[in-house]
């Protein structure tokens, strides 16, 4: 089998865009690649359920312009926020130990 010299570590690329991993940079994106998936996750179950942001928000009692920054992943909701929006959606969470 020949090597291809090619290749490309995933791990490299994104050590030198993001800082390695435990560091301060690579933690910040992280948690701002979590915010969007979260965002998109409602964002996607909201459309689905075809209802609008102004709609979900009054379900919350919260603003629109809560849920569009949300949607967008500028913020991201507490915990407790999170649970009435997916409770709001129809959705559920299940929380599960790993299998090892």
């Amino acid at each position: 089998m020949e090597a291809n010299n090619n290749l490309i570590s995933i791990d490299a690329i994104m050590d030198a865009k993001f800082g390695a991993v435990g560091t301060p940079e690579r933690d910040a994106f992280r948690k701002e690649a979590h915010t969007y998936c979260m965002g998109q996750l409602i964002h996607d179950a909201r459309k689905e359920e075809k209802i609008t942001q102004q709609e979900l928000a009054s379900r919350i009692n919260a603003d629109k312009s809560y849920i569009s920054k949300i949607e967008k992943g500028v913020i991201e909701p507490s915990v407790g926020t999170f649970y009435r929006i997916i409770d709001a959606l129809g959705m559920r969470i299940d929380i599960v130990k790993p299998v090892y």
